[in-house]
């Protein structure tokens, strides 16, 4: 079967889960993907936990399927000769050290392309490599802080919240991935490899969208708003008579729908609800109106209705009920793999449906330094030195 990315070899150094993710998902789509890791306790997350499957963190299987896992001392000479090596025969380096440190290796991009004119390293710091900031380390919470983002989550009396996943990194780790793709179709057609210089600061910043366009637009600073949104109304949590329901309305006619569910048509002709400016305008009063008609029948119902009449909406579910839930399966989000150690690892599907080139699982989430001894084969070791590097701590 034909992948999107047969071909590409990716020497990742990254660990945690911006990097990681960005690998996994290039590996998804059929690119090597050869994880470097400490040479003694490997990446963090393995430790991270519980739970654990038999020794075996979740959190490190999360972002870590489709590689081999290869131990390196990075800090002996041998262990950076080897990394080298490696690097010269891969299309693309991920690293997530903090700025300056890879040169200070002697392995910084100049000398990396050197012997790799087309090579692309993707840097991931939590500031860049450039401003004030560029030496400090940076992690998910701090930047969530940072960039404003804490500050317009929760509720508008309560205090400022995290968004309940590490969301930095994961954006992070989606707009590394579209810079190497970027980068691969530019070497495609000059030949030429480039630096990529990717901002957990920059990426969350940009990832505000409309809440920072209108903090641009209007010189207004956004507050916690819970779970309204600042541009459409209405637009947030309901109750139900047995729960809460999310709806969801985006435009007039599906106001004219929402209100025809209800039972109260003449809402969409009343002059404060009649375009979506006028409803955001009047918006406690709408809900209050809306919640007491709503609060009659129960949410099972209520989803029936508006999904008939095509009115955006959804109940909260639980991680277990999403897992459930028959779009999800049959959409394939949940994918078994064989492992070494646990018996039907299940782990998260990828969203990534290509009808020529489909995503495929091919390995599972390496064990530390499963695949060292392989890999030094490649390039030209044979046992008696393998067995050296291991007695030198090198691997």
């Amino acid at each position: 079967m034909k992948r999107a990315l047969d071909g590409i070899r990716i020497l990742d150094v990254s660990r945690v889960l911006a990097g990681p993710f960005c690998s996994m998902i290039l590996g998804d789509l059929g690119a090597e993907v050869i994880k470097i890791e400490h040479y003694v306790s490997g990446d963090e997350t393995r430790g991270w936990g519980p739970p654990f499957v038999n020794g075996e963190s979740a959190y490190y299987i999360c972002a870590n399927r489709n590689k081999q896992s290869m131990t390196l001392n990075l800090k002996s000479e041998e262990g950076k000769e080897i990394f080298a090596k490696l690097a010269s025969t891969s299309d693309v380096v991920i690293q997530n050290f903090k700025s300056g440190t890879l040169e200070k290796m002697g392995l910084g991009y100049t000398k990396l392309k050197a012997k790799n004119p087309g090579l692309i390293l993707a840097s991931v710091t939590g500031f860049g490599t450039t401003g004030p900031y560029k030496d400090l380390p940076g992690y998910d919470y701090i930047i969530q802080a940072m960039s404003g983002l804490m500050s317009i989550t929760g509720e508008p009396d309560g205090g400022p919240v995290k968004v309940g996943v590490a969301i930095t990194d994961v954006l992070t780790g989606l707009y590394t991935c579209i810079g190497i793709l970027g980068a691969l179709h530019h070497r495609n057609q000059t030949g030429e490899g480039q630096e990529i210089d990717i901002s957990l600061m920059d990426c969350q910043i940009s990832s505000l969208i409309n809440v920072a366009s209108n903090y641009l637009c209007s010189g207004v600073i956004p507050k916690r708003m819970g779970n309204r949104h600042p541009n459409i109304s209405p637009y947030q949590v309901f109750e139900t008579k047995d729960g809460k329901l999310v709806i969801a309305v985006g435009n007039d006619e599906q106001f004219k729908r929402f209100t025809a569910v209800l039972g109260r048509p003449e809402l969409a002709d009343r002059e404060d609800f009649i375009h979506n400016e006028q409803r955001l305008r009047n918006n406690d009063k709408l809900v209050a109106i809306c919640e007491e008609l709503l609060s009659k029948k129960p949410k099972k119902e209520w989803k029936e209705r508006l999904d008939a009449a095509g009115v955006p909406n959804g109940p909260i579910n639980t991680i277990a009920e999403m897992f459930e839930d028959p779009q999800v399966k049959a959409r394939e989000m949940v994918v078994e793999m064989e492992h070494p150690l646990i018996e039907n690892l299940k782990l998260t599907g990828s969203p990534l449906k290509l009808s020529k080139t489909p995503v495929t699982m091919r390995h599972h989430p390496p064990l530390l330094g499963e695949h060292t001894e392989l890999l030094l084969e490649r390039i030209g070791y044979n046992h008696e030195e393998i067995t050296r590097l291991k007695e030198n701590n090198i691997i």
